[in-house]
């Protein structure tokens, strides 16, 4: 194991990486009737693709609070994705919300309409073809394999709400983003029987010669396994294997239980 003191020092600081929020929509997060389960796959996605998931913002069904938060986080990150309310229900209200923060009125698209009348045929009723609404100037973006649009105005995505269905539009966005991805980010990872009292020391020992690395602890209770997961991210392995590293020398006899 390389620990010399030269892998240590502070590397040129490389170009920041974009930034993303996500806006969590429905009454059912907020009432806990239904559990929020797509930040998660969203900030994997982007983490691979180099994008930083910055905020997460939880908000009811209601189109001025979106359309307030809309205007708000698209103009303070690169890319904003919406998650929810995008169905043809009276409060699936996300359409109209981010047409009112672009200031642009919601429009039926021909394109989707069309494919919600081949799709339905006969049983095709008004509340199908209220999924054909789109804020004005919209893009619809597509891949070879997932034809069916996902909308995109501007820097803002409007994904849905069911995780199985917001996890099939993802392969979209990382297609459409992949053109400007930046390097990942890679994370290392320690696990200990030390709990963070102990370990507060060594973190910042490694985290003032690593500022370029992101140090997180996690505890865990009642796991005979370990008592503290360290995590260590950034977007050059190297560096990040340094900083794990240089922990690791640090650690007492008997110490790791397993690294990643």
């Amino acid at each position: 194991m390389d620990r010399s003191s030269s892998r240590g020092i502070p590397q040129e600081p490389a170009e920041p990486p974009k930034t993303a929020a996500a806006l969590v929509i429905g009454d059912e997060i907020l009432s806990g009737k239904v559990e929020e389960a797509n930040v998660a796959a969203l900030a994997r996605m982007l983490r691979g693709l180099g994008v930083l998931l910055r905020r997460v913002v939880v908000v009811m069904d209601d189109v001025e609070t979106i359309a307030r938060e809309v205007r708000e986080l698209s103009r303070t990150h690169d890319w904003l994705f919406t998650s929810g309310g995008v169905g043809p229900t009276h409060d699936d209200v996300t359409v109209e919300a981010v047409a009112r923060a672009f200031g642009v009125p919601v429009v039926s698209s021909a394109e989707m309409e069309a494919m919600l009348r081949a799709h339905y045929r006969e049983r095709v009723t008004e509340g199908h073809l209220r999924m054909a609404l789109v804020p004005q100037g919209a893009a619809l973006e597509v891949t070879n394999e997932i034809t069916w649009p996902t909308i995109r105005l501007s820097n803002t995505w409007l994904l849905p709400g069911i995780p199985e269905v917001f996890r099939m539009k993802l392969p979209v966005v990382a297609t459409y983003l992949a053109a400007t991805a930046a390097p990942a980010f890679v994370s290392r990872a320690v696990y200990v029987k030390m709990d963070e009292g102990e370990l507060k020391p060594l973190l910042d020992r490694v985290v003032g010669t690593f500022p370029d690395v992101s140090v997180g602890s996690y505890p865990k209770w009642f796991d005979a396994a370990y008592k503290t997961k360290l995590t260590f991210d950034g977007r050059d392995d190297a560096r990040v294997l340094a900083a794990r590293d240089a922990f690791l020398g640090l650690l007492p006899v008997g110490e790791p239980q397993r690294t990643e």
